[in-house]
């Protein structure tokens, strides 16, 4: 009871928070409610930014692949130190054009920039398919955590229905402004537990850090290492898993629009000082490597459970320590989960509605972005109880969509031959194709990240096409040049 009410304070402030940022701003503006009519400053940025690497995937899936993948989960500190650079490059251009002509999505940019109405809708498209599987994994995160440190007073449909029902009140009424200040009250304070969490754990189980890890290279042969024996990954599928993670972070939509929520200066500053969330992440990983030879994986219902579990069996602390545990926990997974939802409804108001009918009056946009917060979590939700795929593979899977729209992003930028034919079958193929070796053929060839295969074969069509079909040379020009 004391864990369940020290969770519930904390979610008390995450939700006035959340209210009170859209106080004072206008509730009908697509401007406001978009992108925070440009004006979002650095700290609001990092925050912002970071909070969707330090997420359920980070808090509760990073230490269960430590614990039960090992060296594996060493992609997740490579990824948040490189995944933010290639925004260096397209974010300015990206905040220029955008400003210039007033787009709010990636699919108002794609769609111009390629002088297509079709391509807009399918970038909405596949945006909305995305964000429901990441936000799925999110919302599993905040179910785990109730149910666990409440010993299952609080069952998982309802701790997952009672934290991100808050987060679809303070989005659908604040938009991206209330979603960047609740992000900087979990930041703060999800990387306060992850450090002390992490080192109290080391130091109760190894007496340090360097005993902890000695004692699984002796222990399990291999566990420490990408490829040798004992390992959960080969070589390739690590590289490729990371590859795909880097040149897919900055093409979720979400984070692709935030280039139109602040200037150039703010954009090339977050780079700078972003990889500092690598930092925070390596006591979550320490969390699950202290696990490994402690905690028998029978005693688990899956590995993602592995830092509930070790609070409530092993840590011997009270119930407040358990209650502030499992807010920082749900502070993790909530400060992903209200940008992945503000992303989708803005997606599908703005890249598959807007398109179709035009002539929609402002207010009435605003309707439909807040109308689908709570349509989008309505399906993220069902797929979060009755869905069986972990917290990591949802995230590995939503990636290996998200990134095909690399090719279409860096070809509106710097390659003038490209055409909006070229974009639509790269798209469609490399989606087809991750999707294959996703559901249908798990087994890929020389054990190459799905996503990586269908980029390639995106990549090949794109090119292909584009060099078979006229180009809108004064679109390109506009863009290339900005």
């Amino acid at each position: 009871m004391i864990a369940l009410l020290a969770m519930g304070v904390y979610l008390v402030f995450a939700f006035l928070v959340g209210l009170l940022a859209g106080r004072g701003r206008s509730f009908w503006s697509v401007s406001e409610y978009t992108v925070a009519d440009r004006g979002l400053g650095l700290v609001l940025m990092w925050f912002l930014m970071g909070g969707t690497v330090f997420s359920a995937f980070a808090f509760l899936g990073g230490p269960g692949w430590a614990y039960s993948k090992g060296a594996a989960s060493f992609y997740i500190l490579a990824y948040t130190c490189l995944g933010l650079l290639p925004w260096y490059l397209i974010g300015p251009k990206v905040a220029r054009i955008g400003e210039r002509k007033n787009f709010y999505t990636m699919g108002d940019f794609l769609g111009d920039r390629y002088r297509s109405r079709a391509i807009q809708v399918l970038v909405g498209i596949i945006s909305v398919l995305a964000f429901i599987q990441y936000l799925t994994l999110q919302i599993k995160g905040m179910a785990y955590v109730f149910n666990v440190l409440t010993e299952d007073a609080i069952p998982i449909w309802l701790g997952a229905l009672i934290s991100y029902g808050i987060v679809i009140v303070y989005v659908a009424t604040s938009g991206v402004r209330g979603a960047a200040w609740s992000d900087v009250l979990q930041g703060i304070l999800m990387l306060v537990v992850a450090w002390v969490v992490g080192f109290a754990l080391v130091y109760q189980f190894h007496d340090g850090i360097g005993a902890m890890f000695r004692g699984i290279a002796e222990t399990r042969p291999g566990f420490l290492t990408i490829g040798g024996e004992g390992s959960a990954m080969s070589p390739m599928a690590y590289t490729t898993i990371l590859l795909v993670s880097v040149v897919g972070f900055i093409m979720w939509p979400h984070l692709f629009t935030k280039s139109f929520t602040t200037t150039e200066k703010k954009i090339k500053q977050t780079v700078l000082v972003y990889p500092l969330f690598a930092i925070f992440l390596v006591p979550i990983l320490f969390i699950g490597f202290s696990a490994v030879g402690i905690v028998d994986p029978s005693e688990l219902s899956g590995p993602d459970t592995i830092l509930p579990h070790l609070v409530t069996n092993e840590l011997g602390a009270s119930g407040l320590v358990y209650g502030l545990i499992g807010a920082g926990a749900l502070a993790a997974a909530m400060s992903s989960a209200d940008a992945i939802t503000h992303g989708g409804s803005v997606s599908f108001g703005r890249d598959i509605i807007q398109p179709l009918k035009p002539d929609l009056s402002e207010r009435a946009q605003i309707w439909i972005m807040r109308l689908s917060v709570v349509a989008i979590g309505t399906v993220a939700y069902y797929l979060s109880i009755f869905g069986a795929a972990g917290l990591v593979q949802l995230l590995v899977g939503a990636y290996g969509s998200i990134v095909q729209f690399a090719p279409a992003v860096y070809g509106a930028l710097w390659w003038r031959r490209g055409t909006a034919p070229g974009v639509i079958a790269g798209l469609v193929g490399g989606i087809v194709v991750n999707y294959y070796f996703q559901l249908v053929q798990p087994a890929t060839p020389l054990d190459i990240n799905a996503g990586i295969l269908g980029l390639m074969v995106n990549v090949v069509l794109f090119v292909g096409v584009s060099m078979v079909t006229q180009p809108d040379e004064a679109a390109a020009e506009d863009y290339v040049e900005a």
